[in-house]
């Protein structure tokens, strides 16, 4: 079955496995143009029709988000030890920013990409905003996934509901800061109130008016999308880098492996 022909019956499991399918940063970028069409797909099928109607987008993305933010695939520390081994926290954080940094800015150029394919044809043009409202998400949803994870690496300690997880993730991510545990309404509520959605609402309308000057015929759109991506993820996550370092618990590097035996000379 294509990808476009996985959207009747995908519901909020399927968009969420489709998203977090999308914060991989190991994927080929052929994969990640599948992922993000068959995201504008399930965006369609989930009623995002009102295309012209920045109302609509903008509210539809705030409810994804919300909706997909507990189930991010956020690693914790002991796994990211496992994955890159022998890195302190310092180069673990880096890493980890330089692959998000890359990761949304692969979504921009699949993005580009899939608007090529909307550009050939007149009539689907129309689609073009539901495009960048579902490429929003994503780079949104990678973005959510590295707060999670800087904090882990920094030894700041997260909600361990998914649900109050996702409001401190969204906070975090909003503000740029680190989460305050002792700050009360902080990650604290089972569901996302009123000013976080807020908070979320406004944040993510700003990054869907830039998403609009990337629009352009075939891959015109592409590089600077790419770049603003990159940009805008190294730009939050060294702000937030540097507010989770005042915070944070300083830890020993991981042990390195002892140097062999001296040779003879």
């Amino acid at each position: 079955m294509s990808d476009r022909g996985d959207t009747t019956d995908g519901g909020a499991e399927d968009l969420g496995a489709t998203v977090a399918a999308l914060t991989a940063d190991d994927i080929e970028p052929a994969r990640r143009r599948q992922l993000l069409t068959r995201m504008v797909g399930q965006a369609r099928a989930r009623g995002i029709s009102d295309l012209f109607k920045p109302r609509a987008a903008v509210r539809w993305m705030v409810d994804t988000v919300a909706e997909i933010a507990p189930h991010l695939p956020v690693r914790d520390l002991a796994t990211l030890r496992q994955h890159f081994p022998g890195l302190d926290d310092d180069a673990l954080s880096e890493r980890l920013i330089r692959n998000a940094a890359r990761t949304t800015a692969g979504i921009g150029a699949a993005g580009g990409g899939v608007a090529a394919v909307e550009w050939t044809v007149a009539p689907t043009l129309l689609s073009a905003p539901v495009l960048l409202a579902a490429e929003t998400v994503a780079v949104v949803a990678v973005e959510l996934k590295l707060v999670g994870e800087l904090h882990e690496v920094h030894g700041v300690t997260l909600p361990s509901s998914g649900s109050q997880r996702a409001v401190a993730l969204i906070h975090s991510w909003a503000t740029q800061r680190g989460v305050n545990p002792m700050v009360p309404g902080v990650g604290v509520g089972a569901v996302l109130g009123t000013a976080a959605r807020k908070e979320l609402r406004d944040t993510l309308l700003r990054r869907f008016g830039r998403n609009l000057t990337t629009l352009g015929p075939f891959l015109t759109g592409a590089a600077v999308a790419s770049f603003l991506n990159r940009r805008a993820t190294r730009q939050m996550a060294d702000q937030l880098r540097v507010d989770l370092h005042r915070r944070g618990i300083a830890r020993p590097a991981p042990p390195q492996a002892l140097p062999g035996p001296p040779t003879g000379t």
